[in-house]
């Protein structure tokens, strides 16, 4: 997927379908003059419905297409004829999007299981014919109810990626270089910061055809909860993973302070991403010797498991594998 295809944000009109009247009717026949009345009632109005789809990623579909009205219920007719329920309409969404109303910004539910369906909008009920009226006082009542009017309204959809392992780092640590020696995934890579727009996702294909699903988030920068760079475009993707991989180059001037930043980032944004389990990953591996890593490892962050790989020649990514794995079950 290209990264302008990537969307994770949209607004939406839903109007879901009015009910059916019901009818006014008297019954008649050859030998029966006086049949009484027999107005059927009408028929449900559509509703909008919202499906999770497990092989969608993004809400691009819904780009070019955001209006969706579901048809009017029937109008009831005579011998109890009740009409037909107007057509639902379903509208798929990618897992981890949340629904919220446009106008209050309140959350109403959301998405995260496959099949899942959820009603965005109800369908106005269908009116009473004339034949639920009949009493004894009244043999032949000659009015029906009216269908109730369907509902309508704008809708903002948001969507958090459901991946297991976030990818946090700086612009230009490695992040999409990982992923796309790690997995299949083809992420732009250029050697400038913020060469990542967008989150990639790719699939982890691990021992015994076991695989997870990690996510390169565009790298953070200080002051990113605050909405400084990307700000929280991405950082609310974070929220969905349940293990945090952080990135750090083994060049960096500080390790220490790079972790730093991006936790402190974190817990700006959501201090509830910091109970998330953390893997502190060293890149550039293959530019230190032993002696260089033994210093390192001795400056490394107190109480964070660590492990040094190298994208580039392809050293230490099993055992990162086997980390991850470990931690996510």
């Amino acid at each position: 997927m290209t990264e302008g295809n990537f969307v994770d944000y949209i607004k939406v009109y839903a109007s879901s379908g009015n009910g059916g009247g019901g009818s006014v009717h008297l019954h008649r026949e050859k030998f029966i003059t006086k049949g009484g009345p027999d107005g059927g009632d009408g028929g449900r109005g559509g509703h909008i419905i919202l499906r999770g789809d497990k092989n969608m990623w993004t809400l691009f579909h819904l780009k070019f297409k955001k209006h969706f009205r579901a048809e009017h219920g029937g109008h009831g007719s005579k011998s109890r004829s009740t009409g037909a329920d107007g057509s639902d309409v379903y509208v798929p969404v990618p897992l981890g999007t949340i629904i919220r109303d446009a106008d209050t910004n309140e959350v109403l539910f959301e998405i995260t299981e496959d099949g899942q369906e959820k009603i965005l909008l109800k369908g106005g009920k269908g009116g009473l014919g004339n034949w639920n009226f009949k009493s004894s006082t009244n043999q032949t009542p000659r009015y029906a109810q009216p269908g109730i009017e369907g509902l309508e309204g704008w809708f903002q959809l948001e969507l958090k990626l459901l991946a297991d392992v976030g990818l946090v780092g700086f612009p230009n640590a490695g992040k999409s270089t990982l992923l796309s020696v790690i997995t299949s995934a083809k992420p732009k890579i250029a050697d400038y910061a913020f060469t990542t727009l967008k989150p990639n996702l790719g699939i982890v294909e691990y021992r015994d055809y076991k695989s997870f699903v990690m996510a390169d988030i565009p790298g953070i920068i200080e002051g990113a909860a605050e909405g400084k760079g990307l700000g929280h475009r991405f950082l609310r993707h974070i929220e969905r993973n349940s293990t945090l991989l952080f990135l750090v180059p083994a060049d960096s001037d500080d390790i220490n302070k790079e972790y730093e930043i991006l936790l402190n980032e974190l817990r700006t944004h959501n201090p509830e991403l910091l109970d998330k389990k953390r893997l502190l990953a060293i890149s550039k591996d293959d530019m230190l010797d032993d002696e260089l890593r033994a210093e390192i490892s001795k400056e490394l962050p107190k109480g964070i498991p660590y492990i040094f790989f190298s994208s580039l020649a392809h050293t230490g990514l099993t055992e990162l594998k086997d980390k991850l794995w470990e931690m996510l079950n």
